[in-house]
């Protein structure tokens, strides 16, 4: 059984002022929803989706620029009584026996597992090509390495790469990218596969600045004043992000305008992008929060992740979806994160929410979490061992070495490359902070005496320091590779050390 073709909205993040019939929530309004397929159950009748409700151009705030989400709630007395709390997301039975069947374009294989951890060598099978596992992600966050041709950085070893839709949303925006054929052919790089998330983070990252400024504010939400540059904060000291059950609604960084994010349109967005890999709408709460708070939003992205599915099922497109494993540091939310993501009919298993405020705590983490992903049972229809892992936003050198022995198969960050573009360099040695006079004279001498990449083969350390200090725009490119290479060189070299049983 699968789902009949479907038209897709042309326009898949759209801006309040010309989004009057885009539905939220998932819901279709009455120009689309005939188009679309009804929700699915197991013995394959279907049911129709919740009622419509959108974002209006023509109600707004008092300050007569924010957007309302209109439906029959909220044009209730204001003596009604307050809605009723959301259903449960839906169980796993409701998911056709179809789902849970392997997907032809896309497999993972372990090829051994150590004797003295968890760790385990692998590899995965995409339609764009093969990642060897455990495997580095780099993130291109607008479909780009920073100062890096994707040509250098497959010569560096790059395989697998992270992209993020909500930049691309807003530029080009997914209606170009899908006009040139999709991410792959956009971008040129038509033999190496990618992964998108869902926005996710973003929206985080807009109430809370980094996990870093998250983590050192105790949890302190943004504000924005009229003299703030950040334009997707909203003016007023109101918080800069408003999520509800439909979705997110914020404002873009770029130019203020107002948009909703819902499971439904981030997955759109991601079948236009054509990613290999795509990623659920979830809601990452902050490292700081209570934790009845931390309850209601991993159920909420339990809601969400389904919803998303759904929408993925409606036209796979030969692409695999991960679920994003949630409850913070709670070790009861996580187990039942855990335990019901993994019951539906997901491709992988990706690790996200907060994971700490230090490595020790997120080793501590993954010391009791992966145990359970590692258990060769049956749940839901699903095999949880056979199935790959990706660790969120975490690709230091400490954090890599950490995740590999815990059976972690891939990770993404945008670490290494930043740290590169600041004169950070990676080596065996240690951190090599190339803007140091000590270096000033060291010539002929490389970053890394056993690096075989195309800076390290050319350049020694003096002249990096020389580029550095003259603030020469050669050495973001220059560091940037050589700092992928390291990585990968990593990965290759744990790969090995797996296979021995050394580590």
């Amino acid at each position: 059984m699968k789902f009949p073709s479907v038209a897709r909205l042309p326009l898949l993040l759209a801006p309040t002022a010309t989004m009057a019939l885009l539905p939220s929530a998932g819901r279709r309004s009455s120009t689309v929803a005939a188009t679309r397929p009804r929700h699915f159950l197991a013995d394959g009748v279907r049911r129709p989706r919740r009622p419509s409700a959108r974002l209006s151009t023509t109600a707004e705030d008092g300050d007569g620029s924010s957007p309302k989400v209109v439906s029959p709630a909220s044009k209730a007395p204001s003596n009604a009584k307050r809605p009723p709390a959301p259903p449960p997301p839906p169980d796993a039975s409701t998911f056709p026996p179809w789902s849970y069947d392997p997907r032809p374009h896309f497999r993972f294989e372990v090829l051994h597992e150590s004797s003295k951890s968890m760790a385990r060598v692998g590899r995965l099978h995409t339609p764009h090509g093969v990642v060897d596992t455990p495997g580095y992600v780099a993130v291109a966050t607008n479909a780009a390495l920073k100062g890096v041709d994707w040509r250098d950085a497959d010569a560096a070893g790059q395989q697998l790469a992270f992209c993020n839709t909500y930049h691309l949303m807003l530029q080009p925006g997914t209606e170009v990218v899908e006009g040139a054929g999709g991410l792959h052919q956009f971008i040129g790089r038509r033999d190496r596969p990618l992964i998108t998330d869902s926005g996710g983070f973003q929206v985080f990252s807009l109430a809370y600045g980094s996990v870093h400024e998250e983590l050192s504010t105790g949890g302190e939400l943004k504000r924005a004043s009229l003299g703030d540059k950040n334009k997707s904060a909203n003016i007023g000291g109101a918080p800069p992000v408003k999520v509800t059950e439909d979705g997110a609604v914020f404002r873009s960084y770029r130019d203020g305008r107002k948009f909703l994010l819902t499971p439904e349109s981030t997955v759109q967005a991601q079948k236009a992008l054509g990613a290999d890999i795509i990623i659920p709408l979830d809601e990452l709460p902050p490292y700081h929060i209570d934790r009845d708070a931390l309850e209601r939003s991993v159920e909420r992205t339990h809601r969400w992740e389904a919803r998303s599915l759904v929408e993925h099922l409606d036209d796979v497109r030969k692409q695999a979806m991960y679920c994003v494993i949630h409850g913070g540091m709670d070790r009861e939310l996580r187990r039942k994160s855990l335990e019901y993501l993994t019951s539906l009919p997901f491709d992988g298993y990706a690790i996200g929410g907060s994971l700490g405020r230090n490595s020790d705590e997120l080793m501590d983490l993954l010391a009791w979490m992966m145990p359970l992903l590692n258990e060769d049972s049956t749940n839901g229809g699903t095999r949880r061992r056979g199935k790959p892992r990706h660790l969120l936003g975490i690709a230091d050198e400490t954090g890599v070495l950490g995740a590999v022995r815990h059976g972690v198969d891939t990770m993404d960050s945008c670490y290494p490359t930043r740290i590169a573009r600041h004169g950070t360099l990676l080596s065996r040695e240690g951190k090599v902070h190339i803007k140091s006079g000590k270096y000033s004279r060291q010539y002929g001498v490389p970053i890394d005496q056993e690096c075989g990449c195309s800076t390290c083969k050319r350049y020694d350390r003096a002249y990096l320091w020389h580029l550095f200090k003259a603030k020469e725009p050669v050495l973001m490119t220059l560091a940037t590779i050589h700092n992928i290479h390291y990585m990968n060189d990593l990965m290759t070299r744990q790969r090995q050390l797996i296979l021995e049983d050394k580590i």
